[in-house]
Parts: structure tokens; C-alpha cells; sequence
């Protein structure tokens, strides 16, 4: 799986509420909004944070499959994180491969 564009990211985690919680303040402790960002400086659009933290997750992930399945572990999700500031149109690519 592959998201193009430079503020978006794909991972797995338990889709709880609680993890989801400690997801969200874990991002806006390592790359705040309010810090000054260069990119900001430089194009003025904003959005410097949300550069930083899709770089530190990733635009892609590998899953492998297994009796015709993905094989997650029972509580693990695929999904996507959308850091922008604004609302985009977004694609996920899923390529599928076989042995």
C-alpha cells in the first residue's frame, strides 16, 4: 500500500479509542502545530507540521497475505493518517503480488 503526497501515511495500530488518543497527543508532542517550521516560512501554506509527521510514519506498508487473507494480528488495522491542515483528495495504491 502506497500513498502519494508528502502529508498523508499509511501504519497498523489498534483502532481504540484510547490508542487512538495517546496516537494523536504522541504526533502533537514530537511535531506541534505552533513550532515554527521553515516549510511554513517559505511557502506560508501552513501545513510544516504535517510534512514532519507523515515523514516520520511513512508512505507505505507491506502486508503479507496468507490463506487468502492479510495477516494481521487480531486487533491490528491497516490505516491511513491524513496530518494536513485541509481537506485534499486523497488515493491510497494497493498493489497485490503473488509468489
Amino acid at each position: 500500500m502506497f500513498v502519494p503526497g508528502s502529508t498523508g501515511a499509511i501504519t497498523t495500530i489498534e483502532f481504540e479509542d484510547g490508542v487512538v488518543s495517546d496516537f494523536k497527543r504522541l504526533f502533537e508532542e514530537i511535531a506541534t502545530e505552533n513550532r515554527p517550521y521553515q516549510h511554513n516560512l517559505r511557502l506560508g501554506d501552513g501545513n510544516g507540521h504535517s510534512h514532519v509527521r507523515a515523514s516520520l510514519l511513512g508512505p507505505s506498508l507491506t502486508v503479507p497475505f496468507g490463506d487468502g487473507k492479510l495477516m494481521l494480528a487480531t486487533w491490528q488495522q491497516i490505516i491511513f493518517v491524513d496530518f494536513d491542515n485541509r481537506a485534499r483528495s486523497r488515493n491510497v495504491i494497493i498493489q497485490v503480488m503473488e509468489e
